[in-house]
């Protein structure tokens, strides 16, 4: 990456209100591109909220987000609600999402699942919405299962199909919402391997999770959240090692 090339997301002061309740006070951050960052801290701290904020599936209260060069701004979302509604529409194309529950079309296969949003939203052909498809599948371990339907394969195979449809919009950045929250232990492994080989492929990647071990082996760097402020970032695993907020060594005290 050039030495005067912008981070590929861009956040400054990010507020988020539910009536007088403020779930995000002034987040501020940036993300360089190919990074891998893992926001960690206790239930209910905001840090969903921060994730849905950057795919403007909630919209800020104040402050502004950059990804990828789109410029979304709760200034822009009082004044040109038609403008803010394009941007948000821009910068969704640019991004892949996978959330806790799969959300896969049980009617259709596996690799159906992945052909879609390409056909549909992109009016890509059908015949490279299944070569993407199948390489996909093959990316995430699954390429024998193309055939199968989402109700006969596991939990974990779910969320790796999950992955692979995101994929499939050419993001440049993937955000996971508790991926592997909803899998049994066994499964949860297998999730994660995805996202380490996603790395290694220079993809972005930001995780809110409560894998630890993941968290800590895996990040390029770590941002801890609570009472939907920031408490401290760190590189690498150096969060781990010596925290420097009590808040923080308090939640993590729990995973030592």
């Amino acid at each position: 990456m050039s030495e005067n090339a912008e981070p590929l997301i861009q956040v400054r002061n990010l507020s988020k209100h539910y009536g007088e309740a403020a779930v995000l006070e002034n987040i501020s951050f940036n993300i360089e591109s190919g990074d891998l960052v893992s926001i960690i801290g206790p239930s209910g701290c905001g840090k969903s909220t921060l994730l849905r904020c950057l795919n403007c599936l909630e919209i800020l209260d104040e402050g502004e987000i950059c990804i990828n060069g789109t410029l979304i701004s709760s200034q822009l979302a009082l004044v040109d609600d038609a403008m803010f509604c394009r941007r948000a529409h821009q910068l969704r194309q640019s991004i892949g999402m996978v959330f806790q529950s799969f959300n896969l079309f049980p009617h259709k296969t596996l690799l159906e699942n992945i052909m879609l949003a390409p056909m549909v939203v992109r009016k890509q052909s059908r015949e490279l919405s299944r070569r993407q498809g199948m390489e996909l599948l093959d990316k995430v371990g699954l390429a024998n299962f193309y055939k199968r339907h989402p109700w006969s394969i596991s939990g974990g195979q779910k969320q790796r199909v999950a992955i692979a449809r995101a994929l499939a919009m050419n993001p440049v950045l993937m955000l996971y919402d508790e991926p592997t929250s909803a899998l049994d232990p066994e499964m949860v492994e297998e999730v994660l391997q995805v996202m380490r080989n996603l790395d290694r492929d220079g993809m972005t990647q930001v995780i809110v999770s409560h894998e630890m071990k993941f968290a800590r082996d895996a990040s390029d760097y770590i941002i801890y959240v609570e009472g939907g402020k920031i408490v401290e970032i760190s590189d690498e695993d150096e969060i781990f090692i010596s925290p420097k907020d009590e808040r923080t060594k308090r939640f993590l005290k729990r995973y030592m």
